[in-house]
């Protein structure tokens, strides 16, 4: 071989080793991010003890867990409604000590047989999980909701019709929705109808006061935008916390107990700033 094709060759070869290597370095990067990123999720619930969470019941003061309603049982947070002789409109949140403000929520809950009868219709296999919610300790004894929006729980309520999970609900809340601001409470998702036995794995990512997009077993559902302070679907709040217009840039998370019972697990986020 002429030394000038034995050149071509040893540079030909030299650049496929180079690429080669490079290759390998960056599949390792990306490796060695996707682990660090997986390090950064910050478990929620332990699996074993409600430690690190503060519950509020309407008509009851903060820290006062009515009739032992939020428990943990087999390593979920269980709603249960075994020591009430009448629900009384104690719609029940249980929130993490913590704010967040831009973060990837994720979760995986199902229904329970559980539904006490004097509690309204629209509880019927319904819950959810409240983010950017005020303070728990700023929510007064009488009370109903606290200043919050809605992650939905549904599930199929066994009269035919479709029941898609992952809405939105605001109280005291606004939204905007395809750049207009929503005029109505409730905004579904377009999720298909589970059942109410079955675990559903959510996700819920929100950006500060921007953009909010809420998962279903891995697909998305919905998305919306500019969370603010506004609108009713709250009573007996302190008016000074309730500021009409002021953009919701973080909050709590609190999961629900509105008369239905709901198991919660494998609670975990990641902060995204």
């Amino acid at each position: 071989m002429k030394p000038e094709k034995l050149l071509i060759v040893i540079i030909i070869l030299a650049v496929l080793t180079s690429c080669g290597n490079k290759s390998k370095t960056e599949k390792k990067e990306v490796a060695v991010k996707e682990e660090t990123k997986e390090e950064q999720w910050q478990t929620l619930f332990n699996g074993e003890d409600l430690d690190d969470w503060i519950v509020k019941f309407h008509h009851h003061e903060v820290g006062d867990n009515y009739a032992n309603t939020f428990q943990v049982k087999d390593g979920t947070v269980l709603v249960d409604y075994d020591e009430y002789e009448e629900f009384g409109e104690r719609y029940g949140h249980l929130f993490y000590k913590e704010s967040f403000s831009s973060f990837h929520l994720k979760f995986e809950y199902r229904f329970t047989d559980q539904w006490m009868e004097d509690a309204p219709d629209y509880t019927y296999r319904n819950s959810g999980v409240m983010f950017h919610s005020q303070d728990p300790a700023t929510i007064l004894k009488e009370q109903d909701w606290p200043i919050s929006v809605e992650y939905q729980m549904l599930a199929d309520a066994g009269n035919g019709d479709p029941r898609p999970t992952g809405n939105m609900c605001s109280h005291g809340t606004e939204i905007y929705y395809k750049n207009e601001m929503y005029p109505g409470h409730c905004l579904n998702s377009s999720s298909e109808t589970y059942k109410p036995d079955e675990w559903v794995q959510a996700d819920l990512i929100v950006y500060r006061d921007s953009l909010v997009i809420h998962k279903v077993n891995g697909n998305t559902v919905l998305e919306y935008s500019k969370p603010q302070i506004g609108g009713e679907v709250v009573g007996g709040f302190d008016p000074e916390i309730k500021k009409d217009g002021k953009p919701l840039t973080q909050g709590y998370i609190g999961l629900q107990a509105e008369g239905q019972g709901v198991e919660f697990k494998n609670i975990k986020i990641l902060k995204l700033e």
